[in-house]
């Protein structure tokens, strides 16, 4: 049966849908069955595959609303081994049709049951807030990774999203452990960056919720979505894509 990671930080910017996308992709390549799940209006992730998401007729909001079987919206990608549930717009609605819904936090977990056996991994991209999509995420995941960008403030939000993790835990009876701590946007060169990591380790390295792959400020991880491509495929050699196969090895290895 596959496990199910939510990528998840309510706070913007911090690398969360590029994590999800070369995370799921650098796992594809070491032959791992990966579905990743666009859970973002955004539609980031889908786009990163140069998908065009304006084109779509099925994605993960038909799937929801029962439009369509959860499996006639997966397409698959041009990286053998990876698949998506792809997103657009249309998926912004989604919280007044789960408000019509009763026990509406499980839907996501009931929909994502009917292909678990399916693949080894499935990563969820979650949106940067705090509403009844994350909620979904949260109680559908076996685990959550959570990006943290190297900047001031970047621990700011993450009291408030480990209390949502423990009030799901709690209150719906849904326990989702955190897998780890990723640090994304990373400096070495700079006081700043340095500060961040060591901030990170003294409030959770005694736990070792931190991952040792550090994710650096790289152009070619920006570059890549506008290509169409993870950066994996953009530019196997740069020091993003290495740093996310690290990261997608070393995931295995603690899960």
């Amino acid at each position: 049966m596959g496990e199910i990671l939510a990528i998840i930080n309510q706070k913007g910017g911090c690398g969360k849908t590029t994590t999800a996308v070369n995370l799921a992709t650098s796992l594809a390549v070491l032959k791992k069955g990966v579905l990743l799940v666009d859970m973002d209006p955004q539609a980031n992730a889908t786009t990163s595959f140069g998908i065009d998401k304006l084109a779509l007729e099925n994605t993960i909001y038909s799937a929801i609303v029962g439009k369509i079987d959860v499996k006639k919206a997966i397409i698959g990608t041009k990286i053998p081994n990876l698949f998506i549930l792809p997103s657009n717009i249309s998926l912004s609605g989604i919280e007044v049709e789960l408000g019509k819904i009763e026990n509406n936090h499980l839907v996501l977990k009931k929909l994502l049951s009917a292909v678990k056996d399916i693949f080894d991994y499935i990563i969820i991209d979650v949106p940067p807030s705090l509403g009844i999509i994350t909620v979904n995420a949260l109680v559908a995941s076996d685990g959550v990774l959570i990006p943290i960008q190297a900047e001031y403030y970047a621990l700011e939000g993450v009291a408030d999203l480990i209390n949502t993790i423990k009030l799901v835990e709690s209150n719906l009876n849904s326990p989702t452990p955190i897998i780890g701590f990723v640090l994304t946007l990373y400096d070495s060169r700079t006081k700043l960056g340095r500060e961040v990591y060591q901030d990170l380790k003294k409030n959770f390295g005694s736990k070792e919720y931190i991952f040792k792959s550090v994710i650096p400020r790289n152009i070619r991880l920006a570059e890549a979505p506008s290509f169409g491509k993870p950066c994996i495929f953009y530019d196997p050699e740069s020091r993003g894509s290495t740093a996310y196969f690290k990261l997608a090895q070393e995931f295995l290895e603690k899960i």
